[in-house]
């Protein structure tokens, strides 16, 4: 959390116990949660803290590079806590989503942009199928 406070602290923004929690629940976890699953979880901490606090603290890491949204093609935005460039796999059944293994594709960004010529400033490659629970209830 200490790199966390600093950051916050040199861009200006105050460092609150909300702030914090939001970015402990996504630093410690791998299930790319929303929003609504962020604030729930905080609730019976927070009882007093509201859904835009969630919304406006994801927005503001987001803005400082401290987390990632992942749009899986879901009505509603997902966030990771691990900004690297990282493929994404979403089962289609039960919705939850895993990293993908990146040594797969070492160097992929460098591939692709030496092919097409491209400058490559971004990326975001994600999967879909059914997780190994789902595939067995089929």
């Amino acid at each position: 959390m200490i790199d966390v406070v600093k950051v916050l602290k040199e861009k200006g923004y105050k460092v609150t116990p909300q702030r914090l929690a939001v970015y402990d629940i996504l630093k410690n976890t791998k299930e790319h949660p929303t929003v609504e699953v962020i604030y729930n979880k905080l609730q019976p901490m927070y009882p007093t803290m509201s859904l835009a606090t969630v919304y406006k603290s994801l927005e503001m890491f987001k803005d400082l590079d401290l987390v990632q949204e992942l749009n899986v093609g879901e009505d509603k935005f997902r966030y990771d806590a691990n900004v690297k460039p990282h493929p994404h796999i979403t089962c289609v059944s039960c919705g939850k989503v895993d990293d993908v293994d990146d040594e797969m594709f070492f160097n992929l960004s460098e591939q692709v942009s030496n092919k097409t010529g491209y400058q490559i400033t971004d990326q975001k490659l994600y999967f879909y199928g059914h997780c190994p629970v789902c595939k067995q209830k089929q």
